[in-house]
């Protein structure tokens, strides 16, 4: 393995898209996209090739759990919000007003953008591909792992969305209700990293097949990823919390 890693000309060109969309849909909307949206878009851009190419997404394939969970961390709390923050209002109705001409689409963004059924699938994902037999099988099946990534980045997305997105086709919550959505938000990694962290054994056999690196036992790589996704699942929550509560307040006031 290179200093630089492995580079996947699939995600590049992914990613050179969603870059070339964006420049071509900013230029569209009035007013056009803020320096801090334009910032944040190129930021997950940025999160997005640094997560699934390189030096993490090569170890994490072949050798430490714990470079796996950073990843994961990258792909649901990292990428989805500064997507979020940097597609402003004009730009994301652009794009859901083409969607919500066909009925279904539009009661089906509806359903799935609001609290309980967003964390609901994020839920869902995020034990799942978890559990250690899907785990291992998306380690060694390249299109499942591919199928994990997708439904990280989709539901996180979903979950993010009431606290995040600017849009009045499909709106997030008003403050209070983020503020009570944003307690329950860490609460499915935090399982997950409990789970993960409190083991006793190895729970992935493909990476007990790969310890040693770093001086890491198997089971020390594994607590190490379970406390790599347990301290920011509640302290990017927090984070989030606190923005919205001071967003709040300053709303109120010149109110």
């Amino acid at each position: 393995m290179s200093s630089l890693g492995a580079w996947h000309p699939e995600v590049v060109g992914g990613v050179a898209l969603l870059a070339a969309g964006y420049v071509a849909l900013a230029r569209r909307v009035n007013p056009p996209p803020s320096t801090i949206a334009r910032v944040a878009f190129a930021g997950a851009l940025l999160a997005i090739l640094v997560a699934l190419n390189g030096p993490l997404h090569d170890l994490s394939e072949a050798s430490l759990f714990s470079a796996h969970m950073v990843q994961h961390l990258l792909l649901t709390l990292v990428v989805p919000p500064l997507l979020l923050v940097g597609t402003p209002a004009p730009m994301l109705d652009t794009i859901l007003a083409r969607a919500v001409r066909f009925r279904a689409v539009g009661r089906l963004a509806h359903g799935l953008t609001r609290p309980v059924p967003a964390l609901a699938l994020y839920t869902v994902a995020l034990v799942l591909w978890h559990l250690p037999r899907p785990f291992d099988a998306a380690l060694r099946y390249h299109g499942l792992h591919v199928v994990e990534h997708l439904s990280f980045l989709t539901t996180a997305t979903l979950a993010w969305w009431p606290v995040l997105a600017r849009s009045a086709i499909v709106p997030p919550l008003h403050y209070g209700p983020q503020l009570l959505y944003l307690f329950a938000f860490g609460i499915p990694m935090t399982l997950v990293a409990a789970m993960v962290t409190a083991a006793d054994e190895v729970l992935y056999p493909f990476y007990a097949k790969t310890s040693g690196l770093f001086d890491l036992t198997a089971l020390a790589d594994q607590r190490l990823g379970g406390l790599l996704m347990w301290v920011p699942a509640g302290l990017i929550p927090l984070a989030a919390f606190t923005a919205v509560f001071f967003r709040w307040a300053a709303a109120e006031g010149e109110d």
